[in-house]
């Protein structure tokens, strides 16, 4: 048995066998010492730590994905893709994706301009690939919504859904066509499709616009909240904490609006959005310089015609009304450099020539925006403009649709209950008026700089309810498109 053992077991049984061993397992561990050695000295063999994503990729991601992002990677995708097309002209993608940038740009920035160039690279994608390119269909919906032009927008995306049912960044562009457009069953039809896709901050977001609109603000309140929370990008959490804020704003609470709002523009410098909401909250709490400070700064670099009005709102509750006058002309100018753009802008315009114009032009211009796209905020202006055109019962019947959760969104809006009351007075239904006063200043007692003040004195003037049974509001009301 000892002559069959293993050529090992045999090598260590005699001295010199044992001496031939530990050579062996010397060179063994000096070559082992040396490879070890050379795999130190050789950075190629090392783990290599992953690059950071460039400024471009960053939103590239964003924008495929339908979530903010920031203005200078904006910048830098737009450059990129720019690049990229010189040399690769019937690239589909790069033309979409660029399409896309162009719109989420001229968003950020209040700056039409972009309009027309975010169209011509989307209708190029198109050409170079005419079949099954939903990129370029999505971003033409997308287009759409920011020109505020929702039948458009609701076509595209429906053309976009149609070739890619499970592509689920449709479905919020969809949800904002159908919600201009006064189709709130639709858009939680859609919500409700879109939630069985997919997760995760911006579908958390996009639902609490939807829960708004209806009139769940807890709701709403909780999943911007997570939004904000699982935001990936500090440029995606500031928009979310921005709509956050003007959910706190809607509520009146002040303070709470007010956080976000700063916390929004500490995350992105370029959330010019946050910015004017900081000038709204800080008016209403009576820091009136800080107040003027933030709403400069945000149409320096955001001139949106909407913040020119509050501004100008704000000056002429101050008892300055050169002041006020600046900003209506820029809201005027910023109107028209819409329309050049291809975007409509005619909602803000009317709302401002009802109360510091022509309110008849106003009516004009509201009633051709409601036949075209029957909205909540559409139906709450026009009816504002009828009433202070003179038309009181036709007003109401707009008021009603704005207010009313079966008929119109459910939105629970200090300005909109503000608007009912008001014409209620005017018709002499006292008691609907009271009532509707209440709400507004119970809703939020500083919505306005202007009529949070005109409400309180007519509720005052109003006194206290009498024993009376109040008439029921919810016949005849128009139909979306109708009058």
């Amino acid at each position: 048995m000892d002559n069959q053992q293993e050529g090992p077991q045999r090598l260590q049984s005699s001295p010199k066998g044992r001496l031939r061993t530990r050579r062996v397992v010397l060179a063994c561990v000096a070559g082992c010492a040396v490879l070890g050695g050379v795999l130190v000295l050789l950075p190629w063999e090392r783990p290599a730590e992953p690059a950071p994503p460039s400024p471009g990729a960053l939103a590239m991601a964003a924008v495929t994905a339908g979530v903010p992002a920031a203005l200078p990677d904006l910048a830098e995708l737009i450059d990129e893709r720019e690049k990229r097309l010189r040399t690769h002209p019937r690239d589909a993608r790069s033309w979409a994706v660029l399409g896309a940038a162009y719109v989420e740009r001229a968003r950020r920035l209040a700056d039409p301009a972009y309009y027309p160039r975010a169209e011509k690279a989307l209708r190029t994608s198109l050409k170079v690939r005419p079949e099954r390119n939903t990129w370029a269909l999505a971003g033409l919906a997308a287009l759409a919504n920011a020109r505020r032009d929702f039948p458009a927008a609701r076509r595209w995306g429906e053309a976009a859904l149609k070739l890619e049912p499970r592509r689920w960044v449709t479905y919020p562009l969809l949800i904002d066509a159908y919600t201009g457009l006064g189709e709130h069953a639709a858009a939680k039809r859609t919500l409700d499709r879109l939630t069985e896709l997919r997760s995760g901050p911006a579908v958390l977001a996009r639902a609490a616009a939807v829960y708004r609109d209806r009139g769940w603000r807890e709701d709403a309140a909780a999943s911007l909240a997570d939004a904000a929370a699982g935001a990936r990008a500090p440029a995606e959490r500031a928009a979310y904490l921005e709509r956050a804020g003007q959910l706190a704003w809607e509520r009146g609470d002040l303070q709470d609006a007010l956080r976000h709002f700063q916390e929004a523009v500490r995350l992105d410098p370029d959330q010019w959005a946050a910015q004017a909401g900081q000038g709204r909250v800080l008016a209403a709490l009576g820091r009136t310089t800080e107040a003027l400070t933030a709403y400069r700064g945000a149409l320096t670099k955001q001139p949106c015609p909407r913040y020119a009005l509050e501004l100008g709102e704000l000056y002429e509750s101050l008892g300055m009304p050169e002041a006020a006058r600046v900003q209506y002309d820029l809201l005027r100018e910023r109107v028209r450099d819409a329309a050049a753009g291809g975007a409509d802008e005619e909602l803000v315009l009317g709302q401002f020539e009802a109360d510091h114009g022509d309110p008849q032009e106003a009516v004009r211009r509201l009633r051709a925006q409601w036949h075209r796209q029957p909205g909540t905020e559409v139906a709450d202006a026009l009816g504002w403009a009828l009433h202070r055109a003179g038309e009181s019962e036709k007003a109401l019947r707009f008021a009603v649709r704005a207010t009313e959760g079966e008929q119109g969104g459910g939105v629970r809006s200090a300005a909109y209950a503000y608007h009912r009351g008001m014409i209620e007075r005017d018709l002499q239904r006292y008691g609907a008026a009271r009532r509707h006063l209440a709400e507004a200043l119970r809703i939020n007692p500083r919505f306005s700089p202007l009529h949070a003040r005109a409400a309180k004195a007519a509720a005052k003037a109003l006194g206290e309810p009498p024993n009376e049974k109040l008439p029921k509001m919810d016949e005849g009301l128009p139909e979306p498109g109708q009058e």
